[in-house]
């Protein structure tokens, strides 16, 4: 794949590289140097890098938000 850069130092990334990184308008690229190349990777979805790391059972969310609530309130008075 080939890109032109234009006289405003813009490229445009191919369909294939988009659908690949999953690139959505106004998304964040990263770009590096790495032994005398550029390497670009999406910067806004980073945190999925995370994912799974933390081992979490299933909760309940109206039981979570009751619990909060309750801590909240606890703390004002």
């Amino acid at each position: 794949m080939i890109s032109k850069i234009s006289s405003k130092y813009q490229v445009t990334i191919p369909r294939e590289v988009r659908s690949a990184l999953k690139l959505e308008i106004a998304d964040s690229l990263e770009w590096t140097l790495r032994d005398g190349k550029a390497v670009v990777q999406s910067a806004a979805k980073s945190f999925l890098r995370y994912r799974a790391m933390v081992k979490a059972g299933p909760g309940n969310i109206a039981e979570d938000i009751c619990r909060a609530r309750m801590i909240r309130a606890q703390k004002v008075r």
